[in-house]
């Protein structure tokens, strides 16, 4: 068997997601991911010629979840395929602006950044350790969800807090979601007939978490996502854009902790405390649908918040060519970019209710009538960007 494919990781607290993917063909051969580890509930799930798997993993953390998928891989005669391993790296602070191979002061580096992503540098390290010990001789690649945005001028990521914490410990905005951004702005440009270096696109990537950017000319110039991937957008479990002294409010009045006031914007706020009955946006619509009145008020925030941001986006860009959804929110919720349209019609939106209510499920395509400025749905492949990243640094 050629060695053609590419394994792709990538790291959670606590799970380990993975595709083999042959780049050039865009073939995904297997995915899964492992979950809830360092659990007893730990388990490992996977997808390969549309049939599903599952096995139990005990206590596993992430390289005993790792050795698990490659014995999987040895039973479905995967593992000679294998030319080298792609890591998806959230943090990559100002020292990374592409993707690179993994050295010993490349580790190094994203070691000394764990500051800066504290849940996710550690996994991810982890993650690339253990490929390393169990892949002896295969070349790894990092690919960073912070290098995208590393074209943004200054007057985008500084933050007016004192010049000396960007300085002397980096305090400004990276921005995340960077390689769905990369592979989302230049399917949309080929989509659209349009050259991605003579092109100004903003995408919303929509899930759990939640983040958009404006892309001009195939680079960054703005995102909504900070520090920390809590500032931005409303999202899931996380608020997004709050008044900074909130934290001093809860404090002085509920008695909050500066950990317990973190917590509760990271892990309560959003979607979930906002409706006071879940995260999933699925579950809101549907109630939203049914007359709740407080549901639709939470899609209408979430929508709001959007809007404004892109057409803030607008401003700095001069025009849009096209405003392009994605995410499994944005992929699959055609209430949500509705909503979100109907809010931007000063800029010349008029959606196709037929194609809008026809875009779910992995399709891409306009969603918008002849005539109006553009929006569309592409289906993100973050998985296939790394794989393709790989291939072109270890070929």
């Amino acid at each position: 068997m050629s060695k053609d494919s590419i394994l792709v990781i990538n790291c959670g607290s606590s799970s380990l997601k993975f595709a083999v993917i042959n780049p050039t063909t865009e073939e995904e051969k297997i995915n899964g991911i492992a979950e809830r580890m360092n659990s007893s509930e730990a388990v490992l799930n996977w997808k390969i010629n549309g049939e599903k798997g599952s096995l139990p993993l005990g206590q596993a953390a992430h390289e005993a979840a790792l050795e698990a998928i490659v014995g999987l891989l040895r039973e479905e005669g995967l593992m000679a395929s294998i030319s080298a391993i792609g890591h998806r790296v959230v943090h990559g602070g100002e020292k990374f602006s592409q993707s690179c191979l993994v050295t010993d002061e490349v580790l190094q580096a994203i070691e000394d950044g764990t500051k800066l992503a504290p849940l996710h540098s550690p996994a991810n390290l982890a993650g690339i350790r253990a490929a390393q010990k169990i892949f002896p001789g295969l070349p790894n690649v990092v690919v960073f969800d912070t290098a995208f945005h590393q074209t943004m001028p200054a007057e985008a990521y500084l933050y007016p807090i004192p010049y000396s914490l960007y300085k002397d410990h980096g305090v400004r905005r990276y921005g995340f979601h960077g390689t769905s951004y990369r592979y989302v702005g230049q399917a949309a440009a080929d989509m659209l007939g349009l050259d991605i270096n003579d092109s100004n696109l903003v995408v919303a990537h929509l899930g759990n978490g939640a983040s958009a950017c404006a892309i001009k000319n195939g680079k960054s110039i703005d995102t909504t996502m900070g520090l920390t991937p809590l500032e931005g957008l409303v999202m899931g479990t996380r608020s997004g854009d709050v008044d900074p002294n909130l934290f001093n409010f809860l404090n002085k009045t509920l008695g909050y902790t500066l950990d317990e006031a973190t917590d509760m914007l990271n892990k309560k706020s959003g979607l979930l405390g906002l409706s006071e009955m879940d995260s999933d946006c699925r579950v809101i619509q549907e109630a939203a649908a049914q007359g709740n009145e407080h549901a639709q008020l939470t899609l209408d925030v979430f929508c709001h918040v959007l809007a404004e941001k892109v057409a803030g986006f607008a401003a700095a860009m001069g025009k849009i060519d096209a405003l392009v959804f994605t995410g499994g929110i944005g992929e699959n919720s055609s209430v949500i970019r509705k909503n979100v349209l109907e809010r931007l019609s000063i800029f010349g939106f008029k959606l196709d209710e037929k194609l809008n209510d026809e875009t779910f499920r992995g399709k891409s395509g306009v969603i918008t009538q002849e005539g109006s400025t553009v929006a569309m749905v592409v289906a993100t492949n973050e998985e296939l960007m790394i794989s393709r990243d790989t291939q072109a640094l270890t070929a």
